[in-house]
């Protein structure tokens, strides 16, 4: 448990840094991302207003053209000099409108990207989080199981002292009883002779007491 428990902790410090990372790294492309839309809408404002200077420069240098020549010959066809005019223009004019709408969709790819960068942090953020959860979770649990084991381990180290002792004093009472066996046995032969003589003893003086041995016993005295 000791090992898994370290190993869970490891994990989830890895991830805690993986996610500090995920971090930054979100903030360092959230800011590049404010400079590329700002960089293209101003870039935007200053051709729209290029466009405008430009359409208003060249309609008023046609009018002024117009006022100035005089007609040699039969007049020009009605618009011919208005597609002149424009035909002078209309390339840059058409360029710079290009430019815009360019501008316009590098605008919009780099919202498109934000948005999926943003909700990528975000989903890896909450699997990472939940993750960090359950595997705190189980660290508890782990930490509750190994406090329970460690107990039962000291209780059965405590169950096995007292085991041990109590085995100790048996095998102290039984060498006692053994070495008191041992004297009873040695000494059985002569207590029994001993005991034997004592009968034989009393049986004599009951004898003498009883009459006739006891007679003779005076007539020896």
């Amino acid at each position: 448990l000791t090992e898994e428990l370290d190993a869970l902790k490891a994990e989830i410090a890895e991830m805690q840094v993986q996610m500090k990372r995920a971090g930054e790294d979100r903030e360092k492309q959230n800011k590049e991302f404010q400079m590329t839309v700002s960089d293209q809408r101003e870039t935007q404002k200053l051709l729209h207003s290029a466009l405008n200077f430009l359409k208003d420069f060249y309609e008023k240098k046609a009018a002024a053209l117009l006022q100035k020549q005089e007609p040699a010959g039969p007049p020009p066809p009605a618009g011919f000099e208005t597609y002149k005019n424009n035909a002078q223009s209309g390339g840059v004019m058409q360029l710079i409108q290009q430019i815009i709408v360019d501008a316009k969709a590098m605008e919009a790819e780099a919202i498109r990207s934000e948005e999926d960068a943003q909700k990528a942090y975000e989903d890896f953020v909450k699997e990472t989080n939940a993750s960090i959860e359950a595997k705190s979770k189980d660290i508890v649990e782990k930490s509750e199981q190994k406090a329970k084991a460690e107990v039962e381990l000291v209780e059965t180290k405590e169950s096995k002292e007292a085991v041990m002792l109590e085995l100790e004093q048996l095998s102290n009472y039984n060498a006692e009883l053994h070495q008191s066996c041992d004297f009873v046995v040695k000494n059985f032969d002569l207590r029994q002779t001993a005991r034997d003589e004592e009968v034989e003893a009393l049986r004599q003086a009951k004898a003498i007491l009883s009459g006739a041995k006891f007679e003779e016993f005076l007539q020896e005295a």
